[in-house]
């Protein structure tokens, strides 16, 4: 079955439309940023770690055996969670405990995921 492309066929321009749009787009390094930050979730591991954190706060042991992974391979994606401000931690001793940043980020999981469930 072959796929019928969908494209704009017209020689308009929408002048006040492009004007206002650009008008409010952010800047290129906002933009940056935000794509870097959704390239931090393209990865199945920090998926899965965040959806744990979502959960509940959790150490890296604890992760290491949820996900049948070394606590290197763990504090590896926390790493790269933590520098894209998506998790935090706290000490307790010499436990350190992970969770999500703050409430935006846990809205966007839990969004993305709400999606994903009902798409399928």
């Amino acid at each position: 079955m072959a796929k019928t492309e969908i494209y704009c066929d017209c020689d308009v321009i929408h002048a006040d439309v492009v004007d206002s749009v650009k008008a409010k787009m952010p800047d290129e390094d906002v933009l940056y940023d935000l794509s870097d930050f959704f390239k931090v979730l393209g990865d199945s591991t920090r998926v899965k770690i965040m959806w744990a954190l979502d959960e509940r706060e959790m150490c890296v042991c604890d992760l290491a055996v949820l996900l049948n992974m070394t606590k290197s391979a763990i504090s590896h994606q926390l790493r790269s969670l933590k520098q894209a401000n998506l998790v935090k931690f706290r000490k307790e001793g010499k436990i350190v405990f992970y969770s999500l940043a703050d409430e935006h980020v846990k809205e966007i999981f839990e969004k993305g995921l709400e999606h994903i469930r009902e798409n399928n």
